[in-house]
């Protein structure tokens, strides 16, 4: 695996509201010791979910804390019961963290960072931001919300940014346009970006357009997010009669090591690609929900990352042939 994951008891030593469905939860780690994290990092969180242990991984919201982990989590009534235990939660509650790790890339060589924010998505940008601002001050962060009450840490980040700071609130008639935005960016410029998969889709795509480095564009998402409604599929296994259900509330990964197949896992964000498997057949369609694989390797269909990705019909795979996984 590439985490070895360090498991501490945790306070919940306060919450907060931020918008509405939004709530900032602070997390104090016994023996707690404020020390820096790379930008874009995450930690793991235990939670219970239909009474049983899982596990959740949230961004942390700024740098490094004295008071302890900031996190920010959107109370979701169609995600798989994650939120659902956090806001269940009160000040004083007791729970496990693992420490913080980071998959965002981020090249600090650059002379100009452009951030895009989608949603919660804003919630790794905003120590992005404060990170990237002692290197230079050419730094705008570009925050896409439904409404302007959604827009999580508005405030603080347009003190830290004052006008390099724009928000697009789509019921006043705001919209991001990207091909507009990084067509107007200097040249060598660096966007950070995390938000939902159809809005990352479209920014890869604007990206390639302009002509862009790949190289400068880099990002993450929530495995929430996909192109295809959250609904409940069947998972067959190839050469044998079983067929699983995955419910709509859980991952495909965690019914496959419930029911024995045992399918190694890191992550559990779409991002490190521990978890793929292959793909034999598929009846219906298969929902792509991760940043591992390119968007050829998705469109071929031949290997699906289970912490995140889910399907409409019936999907068979081969939980064997793991030598050529990642």
């Amino acid at each position: 695996m590439r985490f070895q994951d360090n498991w501490s008891p945790a306070t919940l030593v306060a919450t907060r509201d931020l918008a509405p469905g939004i709530r900032e939860f602070l997390l104090r780690p016994d023996g707690y010791v404020c020390a820096p994290y790379p930008v874009g990092s995450h930690i793991k969180v235990n939670v219970l979910v239909g009474g049983q242990p899982d596990v959740r991984s949230y961004s942390l919201v700024g740098e490094a804390d004295p008071r302890g982990y900031r996190i920010a989590v959107r109370f979701a009534e169609d995600s798989r019961g994650g939120s659902r235990y956090l806001w269940s939660l009160q000040p004083g509650a007791r729970i496990e963290v693992a420490s913080p790790t980071s998959l965002l890339q981020v090249g600090w060589q650059y002379q100009h960072y452009c951030l895009i924010a989608g949603g919660i998505g804003i919630t790794p940008l905003v120590g992005a931001a404060q990170a990237l601002l002692r290197k230079t001050p050419n730094v705008s962060l570009h925050y896409a919300v439904r409404s302007h009450g959604d827009a999580a840490y508005a405030d603080e980040l347009s003190s830290l940014l004052g006008d390099r700071l724009s928000v697009y609130a789509a019921d006043q008639g705001l919209r991001l346009d990207l091909p507009a935005l990084f067509a107007g960016l200097p040249q060598g410029t660096a966007v950070l970006f995390c938000g939902p998969m159809r809005m990352l889709d479209a920014a890869r795509s604007a990206w390639a357009a302009c002509g862009r480095s790949a190289a400068d564009l880099s990002y993450e998402t929530f495995g929430s997010s996909g192109r295809l409604a959250t609904e409940p599929f069947k998972v067959r296994l190839r050469g044998s009669s079983e067929e699983i259900v995955v419910p709509r509330d859980r991952s495909m990964l965690d019914v496959l090591n419930a029911a024995g197949h045992e399918v190694m896992a890191d992550c559990r964000r779409g991002e490190c690609g521990v978890c793929a498997i292959d793909v034999v057949d598929v009846e219906g369609e298969i929902d792509h929900r991760d940043v591992f694989f390119s968007d050829e390797q998705k469109h071929q269909n031949r290997k699906l990352c289970a912490c995140v990705s889910r399907a409409h019909g019936v999907v068979t795979i081969d939980t064997l042939e793991r030598a050529d996984a990642v």
